[in-house]
């Protein structure tokens, strides 16, 4: 199953026997909430989900975007009309971070048919409409699980034996500034891969060809157990994305930088290498 669809593809399915669910997980850290961009023009028929509220619970021991209840999570997308076997296609204001974390939310929790709009509303030419719809209640039931999840031990032995990919900006992963976090620098052994780079001008992800390439170029290959992690679990989702769309899995460390640098026992390198 694709991960991706584009606007061109979604116009087609929107008119099909079985469309899929739209939802709408317009986001910006530190910016205006999604709500009223949502309620000013949306697809027809798209949910908004809040990524704070609904996504993640509030920031703690766990880091600042933190996994939500699953039984609430459960309750929110039935409220929005996911259902088991209906395809779901999740969507944000084009940066593609939020929509790559509602994306691993429901497979991590075993739907089977989520893609995100490649691009998001920015790439949108359809119609849009501003009324809240009220979708018939959905049944889909979570269960945890089915893509590889990672705590803090498990990324520290990712850093060793596998491939762990910093998704920050290179200046973060460098230590040089760390504008949100209480500690600068990156957890040792990570590799640096800037999410930014997942996308080209367009905002639309790169071909599967060039995102193999650059995965690869970072040591992704020949079975090597692959994980990804960011500031608190976002933008990496995003580069999951990217991953998945390049046919290599990847684990998400959804506590990342903000969790990991909690702890003053956990060890921290800085400078352009792994350390």
């Amino acid at each position: 199953m694709n991960a991706i669809i584009t606007a061109a593809e979604l116009v087609g399915e929107l008119t099909a026997d079985r469309p899929p669910v739209l939802l709408d997980v317009r986001y910006q850290m530190g910016g205006p909430h999604g709500r009223p961009a949502y309620e000013a023009g949306h697809l027809p028929g798209a949910v908004f989900v809040d990524l704070e509220a609904e996504l993640a619970d509030p920031p703690g021991p766990g880091g600042r975007h933190p996994l939500p209840d699953i039984e609430e999570f459960g309750a929110v997308m039935r409220r929005a009309g996911v259902r088991q076997d209906t395809p779901v296609v999740v969507y944000d204001g084009g940066q593609g971070w939020a929509a790559a974390r509602a994306w691993w939310m429901l497979r991590w929790t075993g739907h089977p048919d989520v893609r995100v709009l490649d691009g998001g509303l920015a790439v949108w030419t359809g119609p849009v409409e501003t009324g809240v719809p009220a979708p018939e209640t959905g049944d889909f039931r979570p269960v945890p699980g089915a893509v590889p999840l990672l705590d803090a031990d498990g990324a520290a032995e990712l850093a060793r034996t596998g491939l762990l990919l910093d998704a920050r900006a290179g200046e973060r992963y460098r230590g040089e500034v760390e504008p949100i976090d209480r500690v600068a620098g990156h957890i040792p052994g990570a590799v640096s891969a800037p999410t930014m780079e997942n996308v080209g001008p367009d905002g639309r992800l790169l071909p599967a060809s060039e995102l193999a390439a650059r995965f690869t170029s970072l040591g992704a290959g020949e079975g090597r157990p692959v994980g990804v992690y960011c500031g608190s679990g976002v933008s990496a989702a995003q580069q999951v994305l990217a991953l998945e769309v390049a046919g290599i899995p990847a684990a998400l460390y959804v506590g990342s930088w903000s969790h990991w640098s909690a702890d003053g026992s956990r060890p921290v390198a800085t400078g352009a290498e792994p350390g």
